[in-house]
């Protein structure tokens, strides 16, 4: 059975997934973060670029696969991507989106009809939230749901590959465990390579160039126990970093923790 295919009422009409209410909800106007909506449905990072640029980023990406796995892409100049959800429109279906010029955000709107252009392509990248169920589904509580905030984003003295413009910091996600459950994460986020997989860090914080875990570049803090680990996996807002570095003259991204809901299954991108 494909992503697509959903139960039949009674009446014949197809029943609407999860994903497609929380499409539905955020095309209507609803910006909150996407953390624990439409649960068991993959969702993504979001990059648009010129088309003169969307190979460069691609290869990217492509060379950068812990923090930017591509799991989705548009043709140019069409807002939608079948493959991620039949009624999908790029244009519409976030909570928030961020439109940059230059390397500075210009605005932060609910929807970018007004900056769609016929030369964009739109970039779907795998994001943290899907291996986050698993991490649920193994009794492991994760501190930013608890406190009902975004997961906390921090750029790195990690550097990327780079491609063309595109060059500058790994941001990392960071989720605090007890010695012995950070390992089982490891376990459980190394089956997921589509969605960052695996940390990149655990620990000392210092090291990869973070300076102060109560104050990160994205998301919110999260309170860390002495008897905690704070581990570290790619996360997709590193394009946001490398968009600012490059100073790309035109680009729209995702607002920091306000995800693209697909209709993919979490359970699909699990490898072993």
């Amino acid at each position: 059975m494909t992503v697509f295919a959903a139960m039949q009422q009674g009446d014949g009409e197809r029943a609407m997934l999860p994903s497609e209410q929380a499409r539905r909800d955020f095309r209507a106007g609803k910006s909150v973060p996407t953390s624990n909506i439409a649960n068991g449905f993959v969702q993504g990072n979001l990059a648009i670029l010129p088309e003169k640029l969307a190979g460069a980023f691609h290869r990217f990406c492509q060379l950068n696969p812990k923090p930017c796995p591509i799991i989705g892409m548009s043709d140019i100049g069409d807002p939608r991507i079948p493959a991620l959800g039949l009624d999908l429109d790029i244009r519409s279906d976030l909570p928030r989106y961020r439109v940059w010029r230059d390397g500075e955000i210009v605005d932060e709107p609910t929807d970018i009809m007004a900056h769609w252009r016929d030369d964009l392509v739109a970039f779907v990248i795998g994001c943290s939230f899907s291996f986050e169920e698993a991490l649920m589904e193994e009794g492991l509580s994760l501190r930013h749901i608890e406190h009902k905030v975004r997961v906390p984003m921090y750029r790195t003295n990690i550097a990327c590959s780079p491609s063309g413009p595109f060059q500058g910091p790994m941001v990392v996600s960071m989720r605090p465990f007890k010695p012995a459950d950070a390992i089982r994460a490891v376990q459980i986020t190394s089956r997921y390579p589509a969605v960052h997989g695996a940390p990149v860090h655990l620990g000392h914080p210092h090291s990869i160039g973070i300076k102060d875990l109560n104050e990160p570049d994205y998301g919110d803090p999260v309170p860390v126990e002495p008897d905690e680990l704070p581990v570290f996996w790619g996360c997709g807002v590193t394009p946001q970093a490398v968009i600012a570095n490059a100073k790309v003259p035109f680009a729209i991204t995702h607002s920091p923790g306000l995800m693209l809901v697909t209709d993919l299954r979490n359970k699909e991108f699990a490898v072993i």
